[in-house]
């Protein structure tokens, strides 16, 4: 099938999806509110070329992009209706969801592993275990502050016998290289380049413990504007394909807008990415559930919160399952 008739056909399949049964509100969508971030080459992609502007150029509507620094600012984003669509680890995002925030995620941009601990490469520190009584920077709310805990919890450690500095991810591989901590749940780029360029080492990697790259939508776009939501995620897999057939020239765009170096583009786009399963399902939702307990157990979420409850309420599965069925 040809590459033009297979993405005609994926904006057909996804449009499809609008169910009768899910509200619509009358009258042409004005301004559409989403996110790009480094973490997400689609979206840098989709904001590179204008594909979303143009999918949406004919109904009048206006294409409003916000930078994501981290899973927790899009998710912040979505929480106080500043955006419509944003994207987020998964895991990241069901903690979200369970605390309230009203999100479905509907799609999956990627499958990476753009987390790990990061030590300088003098350290002294040969494990998980050797983080008792250090200073360990992380973001919370984001996949490397939850992947930190499940690391220290297999490790039989907890969040207590670590000092946790709380920042932002460009600020923690600043702090890391400069010794004001000392270690870091990374994530790429900037993780990339402090192992590339400054000498950084993995110190402790589980690509098991990396959730999926999560597309959330704020509950009541999607039920109000099921068409419109389709066509994004038409032109996100638009941009997932192309990404497939053209890695170099995706890990360029990273790099210009990363503004970080093209072999540290090239080492989160085509060596720690994995772009080949969009559409959310059984695999996603096992995942989270593998993942969930963490937030229990370092009471992340409320007393008596039904974490499997929350996944439910979070994996949106009929556009998958109107693919699947095309």
């Amino acid at each position: 099938m040809k590459r033009r008739t297979v993405l005609k056909y994926t904006a057909a399949s996804f449009a499809a999806v609008a169910a009768p049964s899910i509200a619509r509100t009358a009258g042409p969508l004005k301004e559409l509110r989403l996110d790009y971030a480094y973490y997400s080459p689609g979206s840098l992609v989709l904001r590179r070329f204008g594909w979303l502007e143009e999918a949406f150029r004919p109904s009048g509507t206006e294409v409003k992009w916000v930078l994501s620094a981290g899973s927790n600012r899009a998710l912040e984003y979505l929480n106080g209706n500043s955006i419509d669509i944003g994207s987020s680890a998964g895991l990241a995002a069901l903690l979200a969801r369970a605390n309230g925030n009203p999100i479905r995620a509907p799609y999956i941009f990627s499958r990476p592993e753009w987390t790990a601990l990061v030590v300088r490469k003098d350290s002294p520190i040969r494990s998980v275990k050797d983080l008792k009584g250090k200073k360990v920077a992380a973001t919370k709310g984001t996949d490397p502050y939850l992947f930190l805990l499940r690391a220290l919890q297999q490790a039989g450690l907890k969040r207590g016998d670590i000092e946790h500095v709380a920042l932002q991810h460009a600020d923690g591989r600043v702090a890391l290289e400069q010794g004001r901590v000392d270690a870091w749940a990374g994530l790429d780029p900037h993780m990339a380049a402090s192992e590339l360029e400054g000498g950084s080492r993995l110190l402790y990697r589980n690509v098991a413990f990396n959730t999926y790259g999560f597309l959330n939508v704020r509950e009541e776009f999607l039920a109000q504007r099921p068409e419109e939501t389709a066509r994004v995620l038409a032109a996100y897999e638009r941009a997932r394909r192309w990404i497939q057939a053209n890695p170099t020239e995706a890990a360029k765009i990273l790099a210009e807008e990363a503004k970080v170096s093209l072999q540290v583009a090239i080492l989160q786009v085509k060596l720690r990415s994995d772009f080949s399963h969009p559409q959310p399902d059984a695999e996603h939702i096992n995942a989270l559930r593998q993942a969930a307990p963490i937030l229990v157990a370092e009471n992340l979420v409320r007393p008596g919160t039904d974490v499997n409850r929350a996944i439910a309420e979070l994996v949106d599965t009929r556009f998958a399952r109107k693919l699947t069925a095309a």
